[in-house]
């Protein structure tokens, strides 16, 4: 099963993993977010933030990874000595041959002004996993680099249809662009508006982006409302996944072993919440079953019970039949979902976390006690990028939340939504 790719592995891949590996021990840990929970504004929020990782992104004018020079700038900085400065970033680029790049990492934003938004630390924690990610990308070789990308693929699915969705709205095109995921842009998403139907959407836009070969079974007249933008969501995420799944088989070793594992909890999690979600609308049978995933723990049989699933209940006995979902749905009572996301946010974590571990622990396909554990160092592999990437946006999630509840005076609810990563 797996061959000699640790004698290579460090040879074009040693020096990200180690940078990504030192990223997740930046992750906020049990103790911070238990201080967080005990803010009462958004300005205690950002300066209990700023003593981690986040701080250079949240205060006055500093650089952000990867070059923190002692010095601070805000736009009454004078202009010799920020040149001066700016040769500094230069010299350290052009030691390590990325002179190209030197201006992406300088941020001369003034400090935040109180009062914060929440929108404005989601924004900020962001734009820290844009540039750790950009960072990576840039110094990523094939096949690293084709993997990175695929990971962006999802936010692009998310922003067309944000943009498909605001626009049948009526909502302005600016507006929507704002709010669309950074990793998740490309060139001519603006002009996803004019688009009446998805074979316009196709032809006029998608046609040159990475999501094109995704649309072979979205091309329709049909116009444009929100049953078709939910189904074209759908459809689009589940060629994401299975092209996403064979392109990682390829790779082979302990990188297809482990991304096996997470991209079939995904593919899992999708064919619930598509089920769930549908219960009681127009949407058949036979159209819940094409818009699962022909890969994961329930594929196939799981699948065929669950298109016919009528309510919550049923969804839940069908569930109960895969020892590694008991547990998710041990957590909420008979009749509800509403914790039901939460209860698959842990278990994801869990499962990310494992990633990085030297043992990783995978279920087969067969109901039952299946558990097998891959006796193996699986210090070399990809997939550690993924994993990382899940919980730094896990994280901001939690931080959104507990913003959200601290800014609107509910604190009794700061711990409905919080998943704690250690």
């Amino acid at each position: 099963m797996y061959g000699f790719e640790a004698l290579t592995f460090n040879i074009h891949g040693g020096y990200l993993e180690a940078i990504v590996r030192g990223h997740r021990s930046g992750l906020l840990t049990a103790s911070d977010y238990n201080n967080l929970c005990q803010c009462e504004t958004l300005d205690d929020i950002k300066m209990h933030l700023s003593a981690t990782e986040y701080g250079p992104y949240l205060q006055n004018g500093e650089i952000p990874f990867p070059f923190r020079l002692p010095i601070q700038f805000n736009l009454s900085f004078p202009l010799v000595l920020f040149d001066l400065a700016v040769s500094v970033i230069k010299l350290q680029f052009w030691q390590r041959g990325a002179i190209g790049v030197a201006h992406e990492f300088i941020l001369l934003s003034p400090e935040e002004p109180s009062p914060l938004h929440t929108t404005t630390v989601v924004e900020k924690c962001t734009l820290k996993l844009v540039d750790e990610y950009k960072h990576m990308l840039c110094q990523a070789t094939e096949p690293l680099s084709t993997f990175l990308e695929y990971i962006t693929y999802g936010y692009m699915i998310d922003n067309v249809v944000l943009i498909v969705t605001g626009t049948l709205h009526e909502r302005d095109v600016q507006e929507l662009l704002e709010k669309c995921h950074p990793l998740g842009m490309f060139d001519s998403i603006a002009t996803l508006a004019v688009a009446q139907n998805m074979r316009e959407l196709y032809r006029l836009v998608l046609v040159d982006t990475p999501l094109a070969p995704y649309f072979s079974e979205c091309i329709t007249s049909e116009d444009l409302d929100d049953m078709n933008i939910e189904i074209m969501r759908n459809t689009l995420y589940k060629a994401y996944l299975e092209d996403f799944y064979n392109f990682c088989q390829k790779l082979g070793g302990a990188t297809a072993e482990i991304m096996s594992d997470l991209l079939a909890f995904e593919a899992d999690r999708r064919a619930v919440n598509i089920t769930i979600n549908s219960i009681g609308t127009e949407l058949t049978r036979d159209d819940r079953r094409k818009l699962y995933s022909n890969f994961g723990l329930l594929y196939p049989y799981g699948h065929e019970e669950l298109a016919i699933s009528e309510d919550i209940d049923q969804v839940r006995a069908v569930m109960e039949k895969y020892p590694p979902y008991q547990s998710i749905f041990a957590k909420i009572s008979y009749g509800e979902s509403q914790m039901l996301d939460k209860a698959f946010y842990e278990e994801e974590v869990k499962r990310l976390c494992l990633a990085f571990e030297q043992q990783m622990f995978v279920h087969c396909k067969r109901p039952g006690p299946c558990l097998k554990k891959l006796n193996c160092d699986t210090s070399f592999h990809y997939a550690v990028f993924f994993a990382y990437m899940r919980l730094r946006e896990q994280e901001i999630r939690n931080l959104m939340w507990i913003s959200e509840c601290v800014a609107q005076n509910q604190k009794s609810r700061i711990h409905d939504s919080v998943v704690f990563i250690f």
